[in-house]
């Protein structure tokens, strides 16, 4: 079975889909793997590194796309990319299903066998496959080394003979895989922490790292089945939205989380709260690629505020690791694979009878097969 791994066209993009050692993984289930010449200039690994691992380097994009059984990248691909795809051809990456019906179709229409990462289930099995976890710990790292260099100040409190400096107050929302994260890094830089979420469970694992939990009577809330907040009334977020301002105009840095899976994510800091943060404060909105949970927001830009704040709408912030973030991701696509690898026919197995595939195929066989996704 061909593997093959293009290089990322988008210009934001510095991850690749399969790293050194994801391919020497692969080559040793039996698998050809063919990359991309190139696909690791921005993660550090040259292309002697693939070859050295058992890859075959390849020019020829679209003729590889026309002949692999396997596809891995990372963003979505183009219609025409999709369309170049040979019939029955698997095509794993991010697909962002619930906003891309008309790719999903084109998908059906090539014949292909689309896996979308963000389908995965969060459970204890597919936890080595989850790409949306390994991405989003990275990024909540990234977050806080991203305001500690924005802030003219410094995180930790520092006792000189010149007088005491305080520790930085950092406000964290959202406190999934990215926001705790977030948590651990900025105590770990010496940061006074306090952190807000609306489940229960998720502000106790906010305590256990050393945060303060702002706790706000919402009534009821809860998760979702893969893992995330539910989207909260418009009630809600006004009594949630009052109580984050008070802790926003104390804070010098501010990191939003929040998403809703499948939707725009929810505006949780309003322009009457960024104008009465301090001047030199940072808020980073780790949202802001799919809309941000801060009002002013520019997605993909660093715009400072009239009062001074400092907002950071970088897109992709787990990029900015690019090389630790290809070696989770690649893991992940490596890990799928052997899991659902058939030894005897050396070709992964599509069962949609199992829990993980119908959590995470979309289309197979001509037609869009995923229940949330078929009509």
């Amino acid at each position: 079975m061909k593997i093959f791994a293009p290089k990322e066209n988008d210009p934001k993009e510095t991850r690749a889909s399969l790293d050194p050692a994801a391919v020497a993984k692969l080559v040793g289930l039996g698998a050809e793997v063919v990359v991309e010449s190139q696909i690791g200039e921005e993660c550090d690994h040259p292309d002697a590194s693939y070859k050295e691992a058992g890859a075959t380097l390849t020019t020829d994009r679209v003729g590889s796309l026309g002949s692999a059984d396997i596809v891995t990248r990372i963003r979505k691909p183009s219609d025409i990319e999709v369309a170049q795809l040979k019939e029955g051809a698997i095509h794993i990456s991010f697909l962002d299903p619930f906003n891309e019906s008309e790719l999903l179709a084109k998908f059906a229409e090539a014949k292909s066998t689309a896996i979308s990462l963000e389908m995965v289930p969060r459970s204890t099995l597919a936890q080595k496959m989850d790409a949306i976890s390994s991405q989003a710990n990275l990024a909540g790292y990234v977050a806080v080394i991203t305001a500690a260099n924005r802030m003219n100040g410094i995180f930790p409190m520092m006792m000189t003979p010149a007088g005491t400096i305080s520790p930085a107050k950092v406000f964290v929302l959202g406190i999934g895989v990215a926001g705790l994260q977030a948590i651990a890094t900025a105590k770990r830089l010496g940061a006074r922490v306090t952190a807000f979420d609306v489940r229960e469970e998720a502000l106790e694992q906010a305590e256990s790292l050393g945060a303060k939990a702002l706790r706000i009577d919402l009534g009821e809330t809860g998760g979702t089945d893969q893992g995330y907040a539910k989207e909260l009334t418009p009630e809600q977020l006004q009594r949630q939205q009052e109580a984050q301002a008070k802790v926003c105009a104390q804070s010098d840095v501010v990191i939003t989380t929040a998403k809703v899976f499948g939707r725009k994510p929810p505006i949780l800091i309003k322009k009457e709260v960024v104008d009465s943060m301090q001047n030199g404060s940072v808020v980073v909105d780790l949202a802001a690629e799919t809309g941000g949970n801060v009002e002013g927001i520019t997605p993909g830009e660093e715009t400072v505020s009239d009062n001074g704040v400092k907002l950071v709408g970088l897109a992709n912030f787990e990029g900015q690791v690019s090389k630790h973030a290809s070696q989770v991701l690649a893991a992940n696509f490596a890990n799928m694979i052997e899991h659902f690898w058939d030894e005897e026919k050396k070709a992964l197995k599509i069962d949609l009878e199992d829990e993980i595939q119908q959590g995470c195929v979309i289309t197979h066989n001509g037609a869009v097969v995923h229940e949330r996704f078929k009509d």
